[in-house]
């Protein structure tokens, strides 16, 4: 029995086209459909929905190096950014070169200095402040110089915040502020403000207070400032003519309130600005 499966079709007899004009209908054939073409818009969207590496492949390991790279980029950037940001408005790191905030701070700390002092936030008698060189007061000899690729990369750091600054600024203690009558010393050697005779327990044990005798009221928008170490430190007794006016800091020249030690790790504190030395002095 012959197998219908595989059986071929019998070709179809060729039928006579009837010549014109004998009235027989002429059979055309079939249509043949175009093939389906999907409109514009759906061929767009559905290469939207197949993934670029399902055609591509994987991507290279230079490609994604590339990327990496491209990341690490807009984070650095970005917290360069940031950086600057904070260190304009809000805080910034300085480095202590001397000793004459000792015991309190001593060369080598790292300090944060709050920006928002004075600004939204008042000084106050007792305020550790940082403030630029306005009067040359530092010896050239203190003023570290940095040349070269590394001294343009740490000047970079120093610009966005990244990097403690400390090479051109001063950091005292505020002892008088605007109208008040500061002296040096008192029958018990004490510094005394508006009358008031300081007990001041930050004094570098032994430093005493009377290196230099002066009486001085300070200017409106200038404050006094000393250092805590008072037997090695260049402050304001040493830089004034004897009217208050040169050895005081204009406030417009200081960077901010020094808050905290930061580093090393085993000097880390809250710097306090011991209020109850200076509640008994009368306001001015």
């Amino acid at each position: 029995m012959t197998d219908q499966r595989y059986r071929l079709p019998r070709p179809r007899p060729a039928q006579a086209r009837p010549a014109e004009g004998d009235g027989a209908a002429v059979e055309t054939p079939p249509a043949v459909a175009p093939p389906a073409v999907a409109p514009l818009g759906e061929r767009a969207a559905r290469r939207a929905r197949t993934p670029r590496h399902a055609a591509s492949g994987p991507p290279s390991a230079g490609r994604r190096a590339l990327v990496a790279v491209r990341e690490l980029a807009a984070v650095v950037v970005i917290a360069m950014v940031l950086s600057l940001l904070i260190k304009t408005f809000l805080a910034q790191p300085f480095w202590i070169p001397s000793e004459s905030m000792e015991n309190t701070l001593v060369p080598g700390d790292r300090v944060v200095v709050s920006k928002l002092t004075p600004g939204p936030a008042d000084l106050k008698r007792g305020d550790v402040v940082v403030f630029g060189d306005f009067g040359h007061w530092l010896p050239a000899a203190a003023t570290t110089q940095r040349s070269g690729v590394g001294g343009a990369f740490v000047k970079s750091l120093q610009f966005v915040g990244l990097y403690p600054s400390g090479d051109d600024h001063l950091i005292k203690r505020v002892i008088g502020l605007p109208g008040d009558t500061v002296r040096c010393c008192n029958t018990r050697g004490q510094i005394t403000v508006n009358g008031v005779g300081l007990d001041e327990p930050y004094i570098y044990p032994g430093g005493g207070t009377d290196q230099k005798r002066f009486s001085v009221t300070v200017p409106a928008g200038r404050v006094w400032v000393m250092g805590d170490n008072r037997g090695d430190s260049s402050d304001s007794r040493f830089h004034d003519d004897g009217t208050g006016t040169t050895g005081s800091v204009p406030q417009d020249q200081i960077v901010g309130r020094a808050v905290a030690v930061v580093w090393p790790v085993d000097r880390m504190t809250w710097l306090s600005n011991y209020s109850s030395t200076f509640d008994k002095v009368p306001k001015r």
